[in-house]
């Protein structure tokens, strides 16, 4: 079973999210905060993170940047959820995330393949790419992800 480290302040789309991933078949930890997210991520090493911008204590790009910069998780993928708009993408994506995914769009409780989808390609390195697939792929009007073979 992959497992994800969450990290998001907001309780109601920490347990959203985190429901949403366990359903699919993920095992899940959360974190609240930057600093909890950092001592999560270098004791257990996830599969993969999905990581807020905007936390408390340590912000989203410090521990991005951190967990780049370490041997123990530079290897992890990281999937940014944030508020912020997508003009921030191309600077994230450049420290070390494979993707950015707008939290407006994220739609839990209801459809949430979105965020599924890019969650499962992510962390399917031998995923075939889908027919007339770049590497650079779109899932819906929101998400884009830079997906690593």
């Amino acid at each position: 079973m992959k497992s994800i480290l969450l990290v998001e302040d907001s309780k109601f789309v920490r347990r959203a999210t985190e429901q949403t991933l366990i359903r699919a078949g993920f095992s899940v930890v959360t974190a609240g905060d930057g600093e909890e997210a950092l001592r999560i991520a270098y004791a257990r090493i996830p599969d993969l993170v999905l990581l807020d911008m905007l936390l408390p204590k340590l912000g989203g790009p410090e521990v991005l940047e951190a967990l780049k910069k370490s041997p123990l998780t530079a290897h992890i993928p990281v999937i940014v959820l944030s508020s912020l708009s997508q003009k921030n993408e191309a600077k994230l994506k450049k420290v070390g995330a494979v993707a950015y995914f707008e939290k407006s769009k994220l739609e839990l409780g209801q459809n949430s393949e979105s965020l599924l989808h890019i969650v499962r390609r992510t962390l399917d390195a031998d995923a075939e790419p889908d027919a007339g697939e770049s590497e650079l792929a779109f899932i819906g009007p929101t998400v884009r992800t830079k997906l690593k073979r």
